[in-house]
């Protein structure tokens, strides 16, 4: 098995929470506080999520923290927790306690955006802004299973383990062009994925929080591809008719991963939203 300090992804900052969990995270650049939460997935991490995107928001003048949440990239992976939305909450507020960010915007993609919605809901205070990628957690458990994505990436990691071949067959419904998915991409994510237990996705439960949208009065800019495997786009409007301060860009010819298949325009539409509002 693969060792952290062996990854094919950057070494950085370690935060320890008061739990014991040690949590990786990148830091770049300086300025108002971007903190970014990936999506689940075998293999997944922040670099390899937003590698394409945080370098643009440094030379914008942002702080970013890129997180390797609990059971993914370099931090800690319990084989002993519940992986549900309560505990990837509680571990990211701590988290901010923990480096000192009192207030920022949260950019979440998929489960990082659940976290988001979540964080924004028990702890609003730290949340100035919400950047959303086809977040989960406004539709039901069963809707996600039933998901073609979901449904081969669920049978693969049943398997056993994924070396590159298996990662790419996964990932290819991640994004509507897969020539966009470049061996590095699927190199970093099989050399995570043996690594992450059992329990990760089998405990992994994100409650539908569609009718307590209207608590969050943090502003929110999202984005939902119409081809997304993974999550259905018809989210958007659930989050656009519940939220009170909501925008949200909808691409065809775009699934699941709208910052890697659409760089340039996510760049700079949160850029924008972030110096402009």
């Amino acid at each position: 098995m693969t060792s952290s300090s062996d990854l094919p992804i950057p070494l950085d900052q370690f935060a320890e929470l008061d739990s014991g969990l040690r949590l990786h995270y990148l830091d770049v650049g300086q300025g108002p506080v971007v903190v970014w939460l990936h999506g689940s997935g075998p293999g997944a991490s922040g670099y390899s999520n937003f590698k394409g995107n945080y370098p643009a928001f440094a030379e914008a003048g942002f702080r970013n923290i890129v997180l390797d949440l609990p059971g993914f990239g370099r931090s800690d992976k319990p084989a002993d927790v519940q992986y549900n939305l309560a505990f990837f909450v509680t571990c990211l507020n701590a988290f901010l306690g923990k480096i000192g960010v009192e207030k920022c915007t949260l950019l979440g993609n998929s489960l990082g955006g659940a976290i988001a919605l979540g964080q924004a809901l028990a702890h609003p205070d730290t949340v100035e802004r919400l950047i959303l990628m086809a977040p989960g957690g406004v539709e039901e458990r069963e809707t996600y299973f039933k998901m073609e994505g979901i449904v081969r990436m669920v049978e693969t990691f049943a398997k056993g383990p994924m070396g590159p071949v298996e990662m790419r067959h996964v990932m290819s419904l991640q994004v509507f062009d897969p020539s966009l998915l470049d061996d590095s991409i699927i190199n970093e994510r099989a050399a995570i994925a043996p690594s992450q237990p059992a329990n990760l996705f089998s405990t992994m439960m994100v409650p539908n929080m569609t009718t307590r949208l209207h608590e969050i009065k943090a502003p929110i800019f999202g984005f939902w591809g119409t081809d997304d495997k993974f999550n259905p786009h018809t989210g958007a409007l659930k989050v656009i008719e519940n939220a009170p301060n909501a925008r949200m860009i909808l691409l065809n010819q775009c699934g699941h991963w709208v910052q890697v298949e659409h760089r340039e325009l996510f760049n700079r539409s949160c850029i924008d939203f972030l110096t402009k509002g």
